[in-house]
């Protein structure tokens, strides 16, 4: 996947930050695409953001296209390998 200049790496801030974040990239940057990606326990996160933006905030002007799932595979702190799902929701202007 190329990389963004419009991305939202969902993590541990709080939910509405993310949100904010999402509707400034539209709203401010005027921008055309916004990928919101997270991995692990923060994708569930990350569709409640894509939703919430979506049809709260930016109702009728955003839509959620392409959809990619994955996974990564790393070394943990502990030395052992382990794999970790990822997504990616591509937010497109209407």
């Amino acid at each position: 996947m190329e990389e963004n200049e419009h991305t939202i790496f969902v993590g541990s801030k709080p939910f509405m930050n993310y949100v904010t974040g999402v509707v400034m990239q539209f709203t401010t940057q005027n921008a055309d695409q916004v990928v919101v990606k997270a991995r692990g326990k923060f994708i569930s996160k990350a569709v409640d953001i894509a939703e919430v933006a979506s049809k709260r905030f930016l109702e009728g002007q955003v839509e959620i296209g392409k959809i990619a799932t994955s996974s990564e595979e790393f070394k943990n702190k502990e030395g052992r390998q382990v794999r970790v799902s990822t997504i990616e929701l591509n937010m497109l202007k209407k």
